[in-house]
C-alpha cells in the first residue's frame, strides 16, 4: 500500500538521432514523466535532397523501436527528416503539446544545429537541457534558485527525481538592499515539503558558489535566469558556466510560461507543487483496503479502537439498512469497528425506533450536555458523538445513503491504519443526481462545485486538491478531532477541514476515492441555505487568521426570494453558523476521558 511517485510532468519528449547519445536525456525523462515519447530526427545538409535522408530514417525507426521497450516508453512512427530539424521539432511539438522537452547539452543541441539561444529565447514548450552522466541513484539534489517560474520548473523537476532530499540553496547578492521578493515567494511552500532544506549562499559570484555547494550533491537542476543578461546564451551567464564548470550532473530548465509583471508577487503559482505532491501521495482508493483480515491485524497491531457515529435526521427508509450493512460486514465478520451509535437530530419518524430495534445505541443530540443550551445542526451531532464514543479513531457517514457499501467506512479508515502520520481522513465519489425516478449520471456536488471549492481555491489554495470537501464520509483521530472548534451547522465539514490544515499541516489530510454514492439530493433552496452558511465559516476562519471583524449580525440572516398567487416576496430566514470549542475544552468530556 505504497503511495505512488509523484508525477509533475505527464508527458515529456526526447529527441533521438543517429550518432547522437540520447541516454542521459533519455534517462532523465524516464525519471521525470509518466510517458516518455521519443522523437526520430534526421538533419539532411542544404543543397541535398530530402530522400538522401531516407536509409539513416529506416535505421532510426529500428532504433527507436530498441529503445522503446515496457509501457513508459512509446515512439513516434513518423521520422523527421529536414534540413532545420529544431524547426521542424517546434512543430511537432506545437501540434502535441508535449509538458517538457529534454534535450542532451551540448550533443543534441549540436546535432538539432541550433544554438541554446535559439532553443530557450522562445522555447515551444518547457524545456530542459541534460549534461551528464547521470547517477544511477540520485539521492541529494541541489536546487539553486532566486525565484520566479524557472525556479518553480526546477522544483518541480528535482522534486519528481524522487530523491531523498532537496536543498534549496538561496542565492543572495553581496550589496545590501536588494530584495528578495522572488525567493520569498517560493519559501512559503517549502514548510509543506519536508523533504526540502534550505540554505542561503551570499556572493557575488553565484556560480562558484554553486559548483561548491554541488559537491555534496547528486545531482544539480536550475532554472534558466529570469531577467536577461548581456550574455547572449538564453541560460543566462550563472547556468552556462555550471553546465561548462560542474563535475555534477545538470538539469537546466527553462519555462515557456511568460515572465511574471513587476507588480506581482515571484513564485505565486509555486502552490500547485504543494498541492499536486499532497495529491499524488494522499490520494487513496477504497480498493485497497478491502482486505478486511489485513486492516484487523494492522488495527491490533497498533493497539487502537474505532468507533462509528452516524448522524440522522428522518431517515428511516435507509438507517436500518445503513446500520445492517455495516455492522455484519465490519463487526459480525471481522472485528474491525468496535462501537456504532446513532446522533439523531430530532426526527419525527421512526428513525430512532429503527435503530434501537436493531440495538444501536442512540443519542438525541439536543438533550446532550444541556448547560450549554440546544443547537439544531448536523455540526452539532458531530461535534457530541466525540463525547458518546470510545474510539481512538472516530469516523462518520451519512445515513442517507441508497447504495450503502462497507466500502464507505474501511475506506476512509484506511489511510489512517496505513500511515499513522494520517489525522483526518476525506472521502470523495461520483455522484448521479436522482431527479425523480430516475438518476442523471454527472450530477450532483453543486455547492462544493460553485461554493466550497472556489473558496478554497481563493483563501486556501493548500486544499484546492481536495476533490470533495463538503462530503459526509469522513473521519479522523480523535487526539487531532478533540482539538478542533466544531461549527453547528452546514459548515462542519469546511471548518474542520481548514482546521485540520491550520493546526497539523497538509501532509496530515488524506483524501480516498469511494466510488459511487446515491442519495437524496437537496432542494436548490435548501443549498442555497448550505452556501450561506458556507461562506460564514470561511469568512469565520479568515477573521480568525488576519483578526480583522469582518461579519455584522445583520449579515447572518439571509433573505430568501419567495413567489406566490403570481407575486414575488422576501422571507427572512436566520441562518448564523456558529462554533462550539474544541471539546477537549468541555469539563464533562474531560471527566468521560481521563487522561
Amino acid at each position: 500500500m505504497t503511495r505512488d511517485k509523484v508525477d509533475y510532468i505527464r508527458t515529456a519528449w526526447v529527441p533521438v538521432l543517429r550518432g547522437c547519445d540520447s541516454q542521459d536525456a533519455l534517462k532523465t525523462a524516464c525519471l521525470l514523466a509518466a510517458d516518455v515519447v521519443l522523437v526520430g530526427v534526421v538533419y539532411v545538409p542544404t543543397g541535398q535532397p530530402l530522400s538522401a535522408g531516407a536509409y539513416e530514417a529506416r535505421q532510426l525507426r529500428r532504433q527507436l523501436r530498441a529503445l522503446s521497450s515496457g509501457e513508459q516508453i512509446r515512439y513516434k512512427a513518423q521520422v523527421h527528416v529536414s534540413h532545420a530539424p529544431w524547426f521542424d521539432l517546434v512543430k511537432a511539438v506545437a501540434a502535441d503539446e508535449p509538458d517538457l522537452l529534454l534535450l542532451g547539452w551540448p550533443c543534441q543541441l549540436d546535432a538539432l544545429h541550433v544554438t541554446a539561444a535559439e532553443v530557450l529565447t522562445r522555447p515551444p514548450c518547457d524545456v530542459a537541457l541534460v549534461r551528464g552522466p547521470l547517477p544511477d541513484q540520485i539521492r541529494h539534489v541541489l536546487v539553486p534558485m532566486r525565484g520566479g517560474p524557472h525556479a518553480e520548473l526546477a522544483l518541480r523537476v528535482g522534486l519528481s527525481t524522487n530523491p531523498i532530499d532537496i536543498t534549496a540553496l538561496h542565492l543572495t547578492p553581496k550589496q545590501a538592499g536588494e530584495s528578495d521578493a522572488p525567493f520569498r515567494g517560493l519559501e512559503q511552500i517549502f514548510k509543506s515539503l519536508p523533504e526540502i532544506k534550505t540554505r542561503t549562499a551570499i556572493t557575488p559570484d553565484p556560480a562558484q558558489a554553486i559548483i561548491k555547494q554541488a559537491r555534496q550533491a547528486d545531482l544539480i537542476v536550475m532554472g534558466a535566469t529570469a531577467q536577461p543578461l548581456r550574455s547572449q546564451v538564453s541560460l543566462g551567464e550563472v547556468a552556462d558556466r555550471v553546465l561548462k564548470e560542474s563535475h555534477t550532473a545538470v538539469i537546466a530548465v527553462k519555462t515557456r510560461r511568460p515572465m511574471p509583471q513587476p507588480q506581482e508577487v515571484a513564485g505565486s503559482q509555486a502552490i500547485s507543487i504543494v498541492v499536486d505532491k499532497w495529491f499524488a501521495e494522499n490520494t487513496y482508493h477504497a480498493d485497497e483496503f478491502k482486505q478486511l483480515e489485513r486492516l484487523v491485524a494492522m488495527k491490533r497491531e497498533q493497539g487502537v479502537t474505532i468507533s462509528l457515529a452516524l448522524p440522522a435526521l428522518n431517515e428511516e427508509k435507509t438507517v436500518g439498512r445503513v446500520i445492517k450493512t455495516v455492522r455484519h460486514a465490519l463487526m459480525s465478520k471481522v472485528p474491525l469497528l468496535d462501537e456504532i451509535v446513532v446522533l439523531d437530530s430530532q426526527s419525527t419518524d421512526r428513525t430512532r425506533e429503527i435503530a434501537r430495534e436493531l440495538d444501536v445505541p442512540v443519542f438525541i443530540h439536543q438533550e446532550l450536555l444541556p448547560q450549554l443550551g440546544a443547537r439544531p445542526g448536523k455540526g452539532e451531532a458531530l461535534w457530541k458523538s466525540l463525547l458518546v464514543t470510545c474510539g481512538d479513531i472516530l469516523l462518520w457517514i451519512d445515513t442517507d445513503i441508497v447504495n450503502i457499501h462497507p466500502r464507505f467506512v474501511y475506506g476512509v479508515l484506511g489511510p489512517m491504519l496505513v500511515d499513522p502520520q494520517i489525522q483526518f481522513v476525506k472521502g470523495f465519489y461520483r455522484r448521479p443526481l436522482k431527479v425523480g425516478d430516475k438518476l442523471q449520471a454527472g450530477g450532483g456536488g453543486r455547492v462544493t462545485e460553485l461554493t466550497a471549492r472556489p473558496l478554497l481555491n481563493l483563501f486556501y489554495p493548500e486544499l484546492s486538491g481536495v476533490i470533495q470537501p463538503l462530503s459526509g464520509e469522513y473521519g479522523g483521530r480523535r487526539s487531532a478531532l478533540e482539538q478542533l472548534p466544531f461549527y453547528s451547522g452546514y459548515g462542519v465539514e469546511t471548518g474542520l477541514l481548514i482546521g485540520m490544515y491550520e493546526k497539523y499541516g497538509l501532509n496530515r489530510i488524506a483524501q480516498v476515492d469511494l466510488l459511487e454514492r446515491v442519495h437524496h439530493n437537496q432542494t436548490l433552496e435548501a443549498l442555497s441555505k448550505m452556501s450561506f452558511a458556507i461562506l460564514q465559516t470561511v469568512v469565520r476562519k479568515l477573521e480568525q487568521r488576519y483578526h480583522l471583524a469582518m461579519l455584522e449580525d445583520v449579515n447572518k440572516s439571509m433573505k430568501l426570494i419567495r413567489h406566490k398567487r403570481g407575486t414575488y416576496f422576501l422571507d427572512v430566514e436566520e441562518i448564523a453558523e456558529r462554533e462550539r470549542p474544541p471539546m477537549i475544552e468541555i469539563a464533562d468530556y474531560r471527566q468521560r476521558r481521563p487522561r
